[in-house]
Parts: C-alpha cells; structure tokens; sequence
C-alpha cells in the first residue's frame, strides 16, 4: 500500500495568529485556501497542518500536544525564549519539578512541549519531532495500517508510528485521562495519495475500524471519521 500522509488540524479564535506563530517557529510559509491556513511543508513527509476558525475558546486541555525537539544543552531554553518572543506563555498541566521538558502554550493555549537533547526516543527526528497522542493500543494500530506506517513501538499498551524517513513520530500513550468536550480542537488528517478513489479510501478505513460520522465533502476534504477511541479525523483528498 502507497503510505499516506498525516496532518494536523487545529481549530483557533484567531487562525491568522495562530498560523503565524507556528509557521514562524517551524519556518513555514503560510497558504490560504478558502476558510483553512495552511502551513506549507518543507519536505515530502512533513506533518500537513492546518487551521481552521472556531468560535468557541479554549477550556479544557488537548488530548494531542506537540514535542519540539533540542540538539545542544543551549538548545532547550534558546527555544523557550524563542517561542515566549513570539507569543507562547509558560502553563501548568501537572508536570512535576524533576521533569526535564518545558511545557508552554501557543497564543491560544494548545500545549506543547520542549524536549532537551540527548533525549534518545526522539533522537534523530527533526525539530518538529512528535506529536503525543491519549489514545488506546488499538487507535495506534488502526493509524499504523490507515498510513501505512509500521508501529515503531507497541508495548504495556503504548503504540508509536514515525515516518516513512524517520523525521517525526505519532505516539499514543493510553486512553485519554483529560476532560473532552463536544469536539477536539487538536484533531488529524489522512491525506490520501495521488489517483485514489474518494469512496474506496472511505470503505478501507471502515474495514479497519473508522467510523463516518459525514458525508463527503466537495472541497477537498472527503470525510469526517472517528478512530476506534472516538477522535475526530478527516480524510483529505491529494494535495
């Protein structure tokens, strides 16, 4: 099977500022299309991201986060300062003093976290090098075979997929311990390959667990899906 491509979907107040502050700390250019921004990938397996406008603020804490990776020892806090410059703020989310990342919140509060070097799980990724998932062993081997990603970890019930070249990973550390509202605002995407069929793309994540919750779309995004815990995903047609 030809992999797929993964992507993130965040939904935000204000996408223009949002999009603004990741594609300055990723070094991205920004595409508008329709109602979404985009953030342009910089290589052929990059994490596709998006933003979307939402109405409704922040309140409750992601179930999904991203993991910013350091090489030097310097590493760590020149990305702090960096981020916090652009408009990141320190947040609590339980972390306890003797834990070695630092966790901040982009403009909008969604949670990420700096990594220090000589963190051997990440280590050969790139700076954007993980997004970390609540989500059960079975979610992470349903996305293991909706991507076409061998699991790279599966152990005690934590699952990890990276990509084809090793750059990131997607890793699911167990059912979500955090409050959830009517819908996530940190959410995947499919991106299906060149040439296939919207409807045949559809029936074969059905057949490995997904479940519709819409009809297709007619502006490039072909489905809304739930995994097998329930998180909202969208297939999107070939960009």
């Amino acid at each position: 099977m030809t992999p797929r491509r993964f992507g993130i979907c965040i939904d935000a107040n204000d996408p223009d500022r949002v999009a603004e502050f990741w594609a300055a700390v990723l070094d991205r250019e920004i595409e508008h299309g329709g109602e979404e921004i985009r953030l342009l990938p910089r290589a052929d397996d990059d994490f596709r991201i998006r933003f979307l406008p939402a109405e409704a603020p922040k309140t409750l804490e992601n179930p999904h986060h991203l993991h910013l990776t350091s090489s030097l020892a310097e590493d760590q806090q020149r990305t702090v300062d960096r981020l916090i410059e652009l408009g990141a703020a320190h947040i609590d989310v339980g972390q306890t003093p003797d834990e070695d990342h630092i966790v901040l919140g982009d403009p909008e509060g969604n949670e990420l976290c700096v990594i220090p070097a000589g963190n051997s799980w990440l280590e050969g990724t790139a700076f954007l090098g993980e997004v970390a998932a609540d989500g059960s062993r079975e979610t992470g081997v349903f996305w293991s075979e909706a991507l076409g990603w061998p699991l790279v970890w599966d152990e005690d019930g934590e699952t990890a997929v990276a990509t084809p070249s090793g750059s990131a990973k997607v890793a699911w550390g167990g059912p979500t311990p955090v409050p959830r509202g009517p819908r996530d605002r940190f959410r995947f995407d499919l991106i299906a390959p060149g040439g296939t069929d919207p409807d045949d793309e559809i029936r074969r994540l059905v057949g490995l667990g997904a479940t519709p919750v819409a009809g297709t779309y007619d502006d490039g995004r072909w489905a809304r899906m739930l995994d097998p815990d329930a998180f909202e995903f969208e297939v999107l047609a070939p960009r």
